[in-house]
């Protein structure tokens, strides 16, 4: 059976392991080394290592490119804004990972590049604001909106005027979309959260198919120093072998989840794409009501990360960096593998205390 003949729930339990030889490893090992002998692909510890390379194969062939780890998904997302050309305009969400946008800011205000927010779900305003643009920056569920975007749509005009597009597929991960498939350049991610899946990593990568992207994206990996760690790459790696599994379990809670939230009569507006592990809803009671409840619920964790087994929340305006847009009671739930009836008597005892 040839490897493009695998399903993708099979590639992640497959890919990146060492060759089959007599009393080899099965896992790839973990490689602790600041320096290697010279001769081989790498001599120092800042231009690559094993353990790097082994969750780099999984990624991108699960994403249908060739991958590149980072010290973290902020730092993957920093190199790739770094081959934007100075001046150039990026099209970007104007509901996007607080990181992302903080960053994306800072360069507009330096005039380093045209910063252009749009609604990303409104193709037709994305197209339009591509038209003589660098890169468009595409989020699909956005966070914390959960706003949904043409990304084929998006990609084919803008391959037309010679634009870029990376798509942030944390959320969504390569077994419920595969951006480079659908035209896009780039695929980046927050390994930290769905494919690491535990909660203990911070990490991130980018995905492209493009040998002449790749290699200037290595470049600013170690100019930039933004490496990561040999003990993240391999927890990650062991944690995308389980994906498929907490996916569809955590995928499955969260259906049934906003289903029940829709249904109260103490829940003012639920969003879920219909996919993927988060909710975002609001309470009738309020912000306020909204914070106290997340800081008092005793099962699901309140916490700012998201895409561990265990269920975390948080009301999102409680950063200072979020966009106003962003309802001030604006809950993100971040959905777990838990049993479902225990987690749904969690919220609502949780929201009934405050309402």
């Amino acid at each position: 059976m040839h490897r493009h003949d695998l399903s993708a729930s099979t590639i992640a339990v497959s890919a990146g392991r060492p060759p089959r030889v007599p009393g080899g490893p099965l896992n790839a090992p973990i490689t602790f080394a600041s320096a290697f002998i010279p001769g081989g692909e790498s001599e120092y510890g800042r231009h690559g290592n094993p353990a790097w390379e082994a969750f780099e194969s999984v990624l991108g062939e699960l994403e249908g490119g060739r991958a590149l780890a980072f010290s973290s998904g902020t730092s993957a997302a920093t190199a790739l804004f770094e081959l934007v050309p100075t001046g150039a305009a990026v099209v970007a969400p104007i509901h996007s990972y607080n990181g992302t946008l903080t960053q994306l800011h800072e360069r507009s205000r330096k005039k380093q590049i045209e910063l252009r927010l749009v609604d990303i779900s409104n193709t037709a305003e994305v197209i339009s604001a591509a038209e003589d643009a660098a890169l468009v920056w595409i989020e699909s569920p956005t966070n914390p909106a959960l706003e949904i975007a043409d990304i084929e749509a998006i990609a084919t005009e803008a391959s037309r005027s010679g634009t870029a597009v990376a798509v942030d597929n944390t959320f969504a991960t390569p077994l419920r979309q595969k951006p480079l498939d659908m035209g896009a350049d780039f695929v980046v991610h927050s390994a930290s959260k769905l494919l690491a899946g535990h909660s203990d990593v911070v990490l991130g990568a980018i995905v492209t198919n493009s040998g002449r992207a790749w290699r200037a994206l290595e470049s600013r990996r170690r100019t930039l120093g933004a490496i990561p760690g040999a003990m993240e790459c391999w927890l990650t790696t062991r944690g995308i072998r389980t994906l498929h599994v907490r996916l569809d379990r955590a995928e499955a809670n969260a259906r049934e989840l906003h289903k029940r939230l829709n249904a109260s009569p103490l829940v003012a507006e639920s969003r879920y794409p219909g996919f993927s592990t988060i909710i975002a809803f609001e309470i009738a009671a309020g912000p306020d009501a909204a914070q106290t409840m997340t800081e008092q619920s005793s099962l699901i964790t309140y916490a700012t990360s998201l895409g561990g087994v265990e269920s975390t929340w948080e009301r999102r305006r409680r950063w200072a960096g979020e966009p106003t847009t962003i309802p001030e009671g604006l809950v993100r739930l971040s959905v777990g593998i838990e049993d479902v009836d225990d987690l749904w008597a969690d919220i609502r005892q949780a929201i009934e205390a405050v309402s």
